[in-house]
């Protein structure tokens, strides 16, 4: 599992670990079953804070991502390529209604949102 984690991001750091372990989860780089590292352990090597890290696990389980076994730790679920792909899509749908909206608010048309994506992808 690897994490970066900004200090100068806009993003909070639970934010940032919960996209960076979410992408790793959905496009396979954490199998199914994978177990996640204490939250103990991995706020001192990300020297952040535990409630940090804690609020980042809360939210992959609410999202489904992950599952947590009392005593044992916090493990990947299990998808199926077509669930996984449908989790996928939802949180990138979800992402781009916000960006969408930003957009528009500049007047952007569909097309020119499409290029000036195109330039940076």
């Amino acid at each position: 599992m690897k994490i970066i984690i900004s200090n100068t991001s806009e993003k909070p750091i639970y934010q940032q670990l919960f996209e960076q372990i979410s992408a790793q989860i959905l496009k396979g780089e954490l199998a199914s079953g994978y177990c996640l590292p204490p939250i103990r352990q991995a706020a001192h090597e990300l020297r952040i804070s535990i409630i940090t890290v804690k609020k980042a696990w809360e939210e992959l389980e609410r999202s489904g991502l992950i599952h947590t076994i009392t005593g044992k730790g916090c493990f990947v679920a299990e998808f199926s390529p077509e669930e996984r792909q449908r989790i996928r899509d939802e949180m990138v749908l979800r992402q781009m209604a916000v960006d969408a909206a930003y957009y528009k608010s500049f007047g952007l048309t569909v097309e020119e949102v499409m290029e000036l994506i195109r330039k940076i992808y």
